[in-house]
């Protein structure tokens, strides 16, 4: 019997059958290394290429900045703070006696100290360093050297207006640093001091509604003005002429011609005036401090951002708060990937950049992203580039979408994306990074689940956005509410016509009444008593005086001058020494009965002949009665049978007829010494012993007495 050995055992069939189980084992671990690769190929390819994927962290990249030159201003602020302001701040920057590093960046972003001391670590420089935004300085901070940074800060803010400007602000603010702490200190405190007093700095611009506001001032002065002139000067002049009055008005024929052209000529003066010096002192012509960026301010953010997504379809900007990881970055490529190979898909542009009114856009997004595409196809020398641009904002959150050339439906992307997308939820709002890396990761979700369309379509063109000269320039006063202002100035003047006549009208009444008017011709024989007294006397001659002279001043007749109402007139002024309140005064002396008498007849024959009638004489019987109707001789003493010829008014005329008797009763007698009654003609000489040769021979005795002048 044969045994058999293990070296004796053939080696062939086993060897084989070992070789066979070692080549399954080795595909199954290369299949096994396989899916393992592919399962992590995404995440280990983002990993891998920070460059491209990966921005820099804010401080760093600012830090870069600095490193760069002391003074970075951003790209992103063009219409308030243009790139081309760096010499200026920079100039400014050397006169605080210490390194000082200035940024100026978009407000919101960064979180003030926090981000100055993580620049500062970055940088690796001790100096004073300075965040500004479109206000002004921000927060301030001093490593390693001394300057009252706080104090500086708080002294421009309170100091300067609202609307200073970041220039002017910053200029304050190293004006303080200048003077030392302990200044600085004081400064600061007396400013929050007037402060909380209520004291608060003028603002140094204004804006379209303040000069709206100028404009439709202007607009009433240019027209209310000068029509106040014209209606107010006649009418003033007409209404005082219906008052009575206490002086007598010149003849008609001493008054120039002149003064009729005077009142129209101030009215166009005034309106020349008004016309000429409005824009002098309305003479602002800006918003705000802001000075005029250049083609190249307005471009730079735009390039930057086209020339970052030609090297990758996502844009996070790097002065502002990085609010999507490595991990988000990451999974965010391989989804615009999938989509971009998926029906009906293409490339996915995501800017995360802030959008404000200072920037080159206004804020307008899709504006923004009309540029940036425009851009980005001259970048790429293929005309417009076509896809779906993201528009993601880090300082608010909110998330747009615009597409360019897909075949999707651009309207519903841009006006029903969903709010949790747009807007985010209220996790989305507590959270610091706005959720956003989830919100985008929601967002190309939404994109792969959106309906094709059967051709590409678009958002369409948006409006352009103002020009910073047009936006910081303010209207010409000459227009706006200019034109409103016009008609309001006109109304405006016909309302003040108005309450001028209501209130002269109410005055002319007070005045009559203290004043009355004059007794009718017609009724004087009927009411005038044949023995007033001296007070009567004296105030029937101040209502004749003054109802004469108003009949004057209404008269426009240039020839009475020389005619025989002026001479009466004046003649009656002279008997009261030229002041009809003399008759008024309640102390003045009185003239004498028979100059009163003389002031009476005088002031009436001067008033009846303004009016034609041309009668020279007055009843003879009693004077106060007023003009003759004729003459008779009648007997007017119970003594003898002496007759004399009288003119007699008409109704003594009557009764000279029908009872004579009653013509002695009728006699006018004056106050005489020691309460005596004396005829009114006594004694011989006196003024009135003319009277019976008429009214003229009266005024002629009158100013024989009176001075040459």
């Amino acid at each position: 019997m044969t045994t058999l050995t293990k070296a004796g055992r053939q080696p062939t069939d086993h060897t084989a059958s070992s070789v066979i189980r070692l080549l399954l084992t080795l595909c199954g671990l290369t299949a096994l290394l396989l899916t393992s690769v592919t399962l992590v190929a995404v995440p280990a390819r983002a990993d891998d290429a920070p460059a491209a994927n990966q921005p820099p962290a804010q401080a760093a990249y600012l830090a870069d900045r600095l490193r760069e030159n002391p003074v970075h201003v951003t790209d992103q602020l063009p219409r308030e703070i243009p790139r081309s302001m760096a010499p200026d701040f920079a100039q400014l920057a050397e006169r605080t006696g210490v390194p000082t590093y200035v940024l100026v960046l978009p407000s919101q972003s960064g979180f003030g100290e926090d981000l100055l001391g993580a620049v500062h670590d970055r940088l690796g420089r001790d100096g004073l360093y300075v965040l500004l935004d479109a206000s002004g300085v921000r927060k301030a901070a001093a490593y390693g050297v001394s300057a009252p940074a706080e104090a500086a800060r708080r002294a421009a803010a309170y100091e300067l207006p609202f609307d200073a400007g970041p220039l002017r602000n910053f200029e304050r603010f190293v004006d303080v640093v200048a003077q030392g702490p302990e200044k600085a200190e004081a400064r600061a405190d007396a400013a929050s001091e007037k402060l909380r007093d209520g004291y608060e700095p003028e603002g140094m611009y204004i804006g379209p509604s303040d000069r709206q506001n100028q404009s439709f001032v202007t607009g009433i002065a240019l027209t209310g003005v000068p029509l106040t002139i014209l209606l107010l000067a006649p009418y003033v002049r007409w209404a005082r002429r219906r008052f009575p009055r206490a002086k007598p008005p010149r003849p008609a024929a001493t008054r120039p011609k002149w003064r009729r052209l005077l009142t129209l000529g101030l009215a166009l003066a005034t309106a020349a005036a008004i016309a000429l010096t409005a824009p002098l002192v309305f003479d602002q012509t800006k918003r705000s401090a802001a000075p005029l960026p250049s083609a190249g301010d307005m471009t730079a953010r735009v390039e930057r951002v086209a020339e970052g997504l030609a090297r990758d379809p996502i844009y996070v900007d790097p002065e502002s708060p990085q609010l999507l990881d490595a991990t988000q970055l990451s999974r965010l490529h391989d989804r615009i990937e999938r989509f971009g190979r998926s029906e009906g898909g293409g490339p996915v542009y995501v800017t995360v950049v802030p959008h404000l009114s200072e920037d080159e856009s206004a804020g307008d997004e899709e504006l923004f992203t009309a540029a940036v595409r425009a851009k980005l196809g001259k970048a790429d020398g293929v005309g417009e580039a076509d896809g779906v641009y993201v528009v993601a904002d880090p300082l608010t959150g909110y998330i747009d979408v615009f597409n360019h050339g897909l075949r999707l439906e651009s309207f519903r992307l841009l006006f029903d994306l969903p709010e949790s997308i747009a807007y985010g939820d209220d996790r989305a709002d507590e959270a610091d990074d706005h959720l956003l890396g989830e919100r985008l990761d929601a967002l190309m979700t939404y994109l792969d689940e959106s309906q094709r369309t059967e051709e590409p379509t678009t958002s369409g063109d948006p409006v352009r956005a103002p020009s910073p000269k047009a936006e910081n320039s303010l209207p010409p006063l000459f227009a706006t509410d200019f034109w409103p202002g016009l008609f309001v100035g006109a109304v405006a003047a016909l309302l003040l016509l108005g309450l001028v006549a209501g209130v002269l009208g109410i005055v002319g009444a007070v005045l009559r009444r203290r004043s009355p008017a004059p007794l009718p011709t017609e009724g004087l024989p009927l009411v005038s008593p044949t023995e007033p007294s001296q007070a009567y006397l004296r105030r029937t001659a101040r209502t004749e005086l003054q109802a004469a002279a108003q009949a004057f001043t209404v008269t426009a007749d240039e020839n009475l001058a020389d005619g025989p109402a002026w001479n009466r007139f004046d003649a009656a002024m002279f008997l009261v020494g030229g002041d009809i309140n003399s008759l008024r005064a309640p102390g003045a002396p009185a003239p004498d009965p028979a100059t009163l008498l003389a002031v009476i007849v005088l002031a009436r024959a001067a008033r009846n002949a303004l009016e034609g009638d041309t009668n020279n004489r007055c009843c003879g019987v009693n004077p106060l009665h007023g003009p003759s109707a004729g003459r008779r001789h009648v007997r007017v003493s119970a003594e003898g049978n002496r007759r004399r010829m009288l003119s007699l008014c008409p109704l003594c005329l009557d009764s000279a007829v029908a009872a004579p008797r009653e013509l002695r009763e009728r006699m006018l007698t004056l106050p005489g010494p020691a309460g005596t009654r004396v005829p009114y003609e006594e004694p011989e000489g006196s003024l009135l012993s003319v009277l019976g040769d008429g009214i003229s021979r009266l005024a002629a005795r009158v100013r024989e007495t009176s001075p040459v002048d």
